[in-house]
């Protein structure tokens, strides 16, 4: 028999699994292991999305993290390679699973990004032998990258963009993100800067099966192509995203929304999704927040359609929203020194004043 679920009861969930409710998510270290990771593109929506799930926030907590202590880790991941932080033990598994797909290999994408598969190979090569010593700046690297191929052509492709062709190295395990110099961004290796860096990524099915069965964890219940839309931006190989799900299996099972949908959610979870109860809740997350970023845009339980374009901007850029019973009800933004409010249906004013007053000691 198919247990049923509401939205209502799965976004509760969410939020209870996510640490949003209630603000009990330990470090920022175990904050970004339940997340499966925070996205990073704004390094002060990273920090906040972080605070907003503990109890007891710290400042300069995320930079310790990265910096001193190596327990987190930032690179290139996600989607094509949107910038994240993750726990230093768990890179290498997302590394493993995000190479099953190498864009880079594509002849569209070397015409794209102005090179050929001999100079991207180049590459490959070169950036792992120039970061053996200290981390570099990126004009660093790419003055290290000329000198090791010999190449000059190649520091105006390095030089531009995004780092599109760095974000390769990022999924072979072979890059990351160093110390800041003077304000300035540094890249080294993961094998040189995070100890207990494994001497080779693990097999990739193990690793997608690990990365699939954390999604499900905290952004579940959810259909493989859900999955595929958080991690690949919608682009997984299907053989290898049914491969890691049929391996994964006897651990899932199938749930029926209100809407009819069928999704697959961890069995140790149903008992608590169909016990649970809405949430009535009122809720400010940052900008770029995992909460909207593990579900399609599309999901109307979760953004209502007349809200989309509010939540989903032009270039990526996803706003903060407020979260009333686990649905998008407006978006918000930090003008002036206070929070300023654009709501699109009516919030509860006493909690919604909470949640702001909450907020408020958390902006930079």
């Amino acid at each position: 028999m198919t247990t049923r679920v509401s939205w209502g009861q799965i976004l509760a969930w969410r939020l209870r699994r996510q640490f949003v409710s209630g603000a009990d998510g330990g470090d920022a270290v175990s904050v970004a292991r339940r997340l499966c990771g925070v996205q990073a593109q704004v390094a002060s929506s990273a920090e906040l999305a972080v605070a907003v799930r503990q109890a007891e926030p710290e400042r300069g907590e995320v930079a310790r993290a990265l910096w001193s202590e190596r327990t987190l880790a930032k690179t290139w991941l996600m989607r094509g390679g949107t910038l994240h932080l993750v726990p230093a033990d768990e890179l290498a598994s997302y590394c493993a699973a995000l190479a099953t797909l190498r864009f880079w290999e594509k002849g569209s994408w070397q015409r794209g990004h102005g090179v050929t598969a001999d100079e991207v190979g180049a590459i490959m090569e070169a950036v792992p032998e120039a970061l053996k010593g200290a981390p570099l700046t990126r004009e660093e690297l790419v003055e290290a990258v000329v000198t090791v191929t010999g190449r000059t052509r190649l520091r105006e492709a390095l030089g531009s963009g995004w780092g599109a062709l760095l974000k390769p190295l990022s999924r072979l395990g072979e890059l990351c993100y160093g110390p800041p110099r003077e304000g300035r961004v540094t890249f080294t290796t993961p094998a040189g800067w995070l100890p207990g860096w494994p001497g080779e990524l693990p097999p990739q099915e193990e690793a997608g099966v690990r990365v699939a069965r954390a999604f499900l964890g905290a952004h579940g219940p959810a259909t493989p192509e859900m999955f595929d839309s958080w991690l690949f931006g919608g682009t997984a190989r299907k053989a290898v995203l049914k491969g890691w799900f049929r391996a994964l299996a006897p651990e899932l099972t199938e749930v029926e929304t209100d809407d009819g949908l069928t999704l697959l959610a961890l069995s140790e979870h149903v008992d608590e999704l169909a016990a649970g109860r809405p949430s009535a809740a009122v809720h400010l997350l940052p900008g770029f927040d995992q909460y909207i970023l593990g579900a399609p845009r599309t999901l109307a339980p979760l953004i209502p359609p007349e809200l989309k374009a509010r939540v989903s901007r032009q270039a990526g850029w996803i706003s903060p929203v407020v979260v009333h019973e686990g649905r998008v009800a407006g978006v918000w933004e930090h003008r002036d020194g206070d929070v300023t409010l654009d709501l699109a249906v009516p919030v509860p004013a006493e909690p919604l004043a909470e949640a702001v007053a909450r907020l408020r000691p958390l902006l930079p």
